[in-house]
């Protein structure tokens, strides 16, 4: 008996789990031609593809093909260690919102880049995706505003998200 009620909750955690996963909100719109550009990671999810970087920047620019051209470049171990970069494209998931893309740096894999809070003047963004594995706090500056950085912490735990994940990345000086 007390396994069946064990697997009965464990079957109700999972359950509201997923649920909790499958309602992730994008931000309503996203004018592609306005995220374009350069953007400093302020914190992010520690992840495998960028271990022991710091000083990260991604740079989207529009291909001819249409599709949006990522260009992630960090510091191997301090802001003037070596330069590692990662050449990858994206495209738009959801041509709605344009809030949902797609970003692929290998073939054939490719991976949810979803825009869940974006600043009114395009001056920050957060990218997350559904199952909540991977989390950037984007800004166009190296250096976010502490009440800001703060009220987006607030929002991205509304959005199904653990904050003490949450690594800040360093820059001592501007790429």
């Amino acid at each position: 008996m007390k396994t069946m009620f064990a697997v009965f909750l464990l079957s109700l955690a999972l359950n509201f789990s997923y649920a909790e996963m499958a309602e992730m909100k994008t931000v309503d719109s996203v004018d592609l031609n306005r995220y374009l550009g350069k953007w400093y990671e302020i914190a992010k999810y520690p992840n495998w593809f960028e271990k022991n970087l710091t000083a990260v920047t991604a740079a989207y620019s529009l291909r001819d093909d249409g599709k949006i051209k990522v260009l992630n470049a960090g510091r191997k171990g301090s802001p003037d260690g070596k330069e590692k970069t990662a050449l990858g494209k994206a495209w738009v998931a959801d041509k709605k919102t344009n809030a949902k893309l797609k970003v692929q740096f290998f073939w054939p894999f490719s991976g949810n880049y979803w825009i869940i809070e974006l600043g009114s003047n395009y001056e920050y963004a957060v990218v997350g995706e559904p199952k909540r594995k991977y989390l950037w706090i984007l800004g166009r500056t190296p250096e976010m505003n502490e009440k800001l950085y703060n009220e987006l912490l607030k929002r991205i735990e509304k959005h199904g998200y653990d904050l003490n994940k949450i690594e800040k990345t360093f820059y001592s000086r501007v790429n």
